[in-house]
């Protein structure tokens, strides 16, 4: 069993991290969006729906990318303490020069 928890930042990333995550080919998958709007996701504005039909994008693709189960929750990875996860996996942070 692999349990793996995907944290997705700026949108512009997705492609390169649902990349990793299938060559890992988790079991379990945790889908984290973080990022400023993630605390959106409880609205009811264009912004909220925003947020909630990309989590349901992400999950849905990482579900048909690896046949894992998949959990989808924003916010920060604080609320997930206490979670263990065999990989954690996010996109590559620019270097200054």
């Amino acid at each position: 069993m692999s349990d793996v928890l995907a944290i997705f930042g700026p949108a512009d990333s997705d492609p390169e991290l649902l990349e990793a995550i299938t060559v890992f080919r988790p079991d379990r998958v945790t889908v984290l969006i973080e990022d400023a709007e993630a605390g959106l996701v409880g609205e009811e504005s264009e912004a909220g729906d925003a947020v909630r039909d990309r989590l349901a994008d992400l999950m849905a693709a990482v579900e048909g990318r690896t046949g894992a189960a998949v959990v989808g929750v924003t916010g920060d990875r604080s609320q997930l303490a206490g979670w263990r996860f065999d990989r954690e996996l996010a996109p590559r942070v620019p270097i200054a020069a």
